[in-house]
């Protein structure tokens, strides 16, 4: 996963509340199926660059990696994106729904925790792979606000999302909006394990203090 966004999405010292209510309503939201992402692909790509730090003469390269993952994420069956836009594009999050057969944790390091595996096999869970802000939006929280409201849409009750060992700044936005590491996963094609955080949006009681139950709020029926 590759999130470029938590280097620019924290308020500034100068930063009102004010001011970020007025961006934030001037921002839509608007749904892309896999089709109409393909065809802002371009428009996408320059977002990653735009958004992301990469170091001077691998602009291209990284452009060219993105691309490469989008090509490959929108085919995932129950992909989605969302886009945020002002006078132009804002901001993106995209992901998919994981599949109930369990094979999305393959290669998770250890025993998989049960409430885990039970809401997978309920078809709740939601997985995050990426997600886009532009530097101009730094302040205004915009990446949190794609994020959840693309798991409201699904009607997910767990966000999951893959973060780098050495993303340590996306760890540490993910973990101040409430996402909370859970273990981590070694993938075939990969030469490092990495992160995995979840983000419950079940409700807190004693039988589930961590909120790692069915939502009733947004639980698809059947």
């Amino acid at each position: 996963m590759n999130t470029p966004w938590p280097s620019h999405d924290s308020p500034g010292p100068h930063a009102s509340e004010g001011s970020e209510s007025s961006v934030e309503d001037a921002v839509r939201l608007r749904r892309l199926n896999r089709w109409q992402a393909e065809g802002a692909r371009e428009d996408l790509a320059d977002l990653y660059v735009e958004s992301s730090d990469a170091e001077a003469g691998e602009e291209f390269n990284d452009r060219q990696k993105f691309l490469l993952r989008l090509a490959d994420n929108v085919k995932l069956p129950g992909f989605d994106m969302l886009v945020a836009e002002a006078e132009a594009l804002a901001g993106c999050v995209c992901g998919f729904s994981v599949p109930r057969d369990g094979s999305w944790w393959q290669g998770f390091d250890g025993p998989l925790p049960q409430n885990l595996e039970q809401l997978t096999a309920s078809g709740h869970v939601f997985a995050i792979l990426e997600t886009l802000v532009h530097p101009h939006q730094h302040a205004h929280g915009l990446a949190r606000r794609m994020q959840e409201r693309l798991l409201t849409d699904h009607q997910a009750s767990l966000g999951v999302t893959l973060v780098d060992e050495s993303a340590r700044r996306t760890l540490a936005a993910l973990t101040g909006w409430g996402w909370r590491e859970v273990g981590r996963i070694q993938r075939e094609d990969d030469a490092t394990p990495v992160r995995v955080l979840v983000l419950p949006l079940g409700e807190r009681t004693e039988d589930h203090p961590d909120g790692l139950a069915h939502n009733d709020r947004t639980q698809r029926p059947g």
